[in-house]
């Protein structure tokens, strides 16, 4: 890809500012517009940060009158599911009709591709796995409805107006910057790897495991972890694919391999070399038994590859940079 440049909606979080990383180790110039709710200024490595919500369209007009992008890559979103189930309208507006105002400011000012931040919840409870892209979409909690939204959307504009964008669909995101620079800091933090490692830390406390009497090897759920510079990478692929002329669609982005919850648990505590300590608890309502990509649309139609598939790695990178906080 020739040296471009591009706007990163919700930069500063955890996967837009490795993409930010990426786009700066390719000597891309790079505008990001992120309002620190949930992001970090310290987490953008390079371009210009400007701190403002992105659903203010008097903003949008500005800058797309002030600034020639060649695409925006948008990752801007609420992502907690429990908290979508007690307060769907946070989600709807935030993450739905947030972005309605983005690409009809896209549309008005002719700007384009767009590469868009899904998710896999928009599968629902899968009928089976891999799950590819035709598996049916059942989002069962307004995140994911949220998302799938979003992604309807995107295709009544590319029909409507020749918008042209990709949806790529995120099993689990994990690691961290393998120079430990930048990496996971939700706060509260949700997800396992992170979980598990601050629960050493003692940071958090012992961490949960959610029900063992899943259909599973050991009874614990498996998930697909997807490391976050892959995840970039794959971002800068759907772009120039685009660029290039590609189809409107989309792809989902995850290893093909899955690992339990205990399976993370030790290879955390090998890591860590300290147990993680773990406290036993019921399943949560609405956990599948196992959520695994099938992912070789993307290899095959967009080149793409994880460089980092190996658990191990992922939470070695997830290690360095949970020790470089303290």
């Amino acid at each position: 890809m020739k040296t471009s440049t591009f706007l990163v909606i919700g930069g500063a979080g955890y996967i837009g500012s490795h993409l930010v990383k990426a786009l700066i180790e390719q000597e891309h110039r790079v505008l990001v517009v992120d309002n620190l709710s949930a992001g970090k200024a310290s987490a953008v490595l390079g371009g210009e940060l400007l701190v403002h919500d992105f659903d203010d369209r008097a903003f949008l007009d500005s800058l797309f009158k002030t600034h020639q992008f060649d695409g925006v890559f948008h990752f801007a979103s609420q992502i907690v599911v429990s908290e979508s189930v007690k307060d769907p309208g946070k989600y709807y507006r935030a993450n739905t009709a947030a972005t309605l105002t983005l690409l009809e400011a896209m549309r008005d000012h002719d700007v384009g591709p767009l590469v868009f931040s899904s998710t896999a919840a928009v599968y629902g409870e899968p009928q089976y796995t891999p799950i590819d892209e035709n598996h049916p979409t059942n989002a069962v909690n307004p995140y994911g409805r949220s998302k799938l939204m979003v992604e309807q959307m995107l295709q009544d504009f590319a029909n409507a107006y020749q918008q042209q964008y990709v949806a790529l669909r995120y099993f689990n995101a994990a690691g961290a910057d393998p120079q430990a620079r930048i990496g996971e800091q939700h706060n509260p933090e949700t997800h396992l790897i992170p979980l598990a490692l601050q629960a050493i830390t003692g940071k958090c406390p012992p961490l949960q495991l959610f029900g063992q009497d899943y259909d599973t090897p050991d009874g614990t759920c498996i998930r697909d972890y997807i490391h976050v510079d892959d995840l970039a990478s794959a971002h800068i692929l759907a772009m120039n694919y685009l660029i290039n002329g590609g189809d409107s669609g989309v792809f989902n982005i995850g290893n093909g391999q899955g690992y339990s919850v205990n399976e993370v648990i030790q290879t955390a505590s090998k890591v860590a070399e300290k147990q993680v300590p773990v406290t036993y608890a019921p399943r949560r309502a609405g956990d599948p038994a196992r959520l695994v990509a099938d992912a070789n649309r993307a290899k095959q139609v967009l080149g793409w590859q994880p460089k980092y598939a190996d658990l191990t790695l992922i939470i070695q990178h997830a290690w360095a940079w949970e020790k470089s906080r303290h």
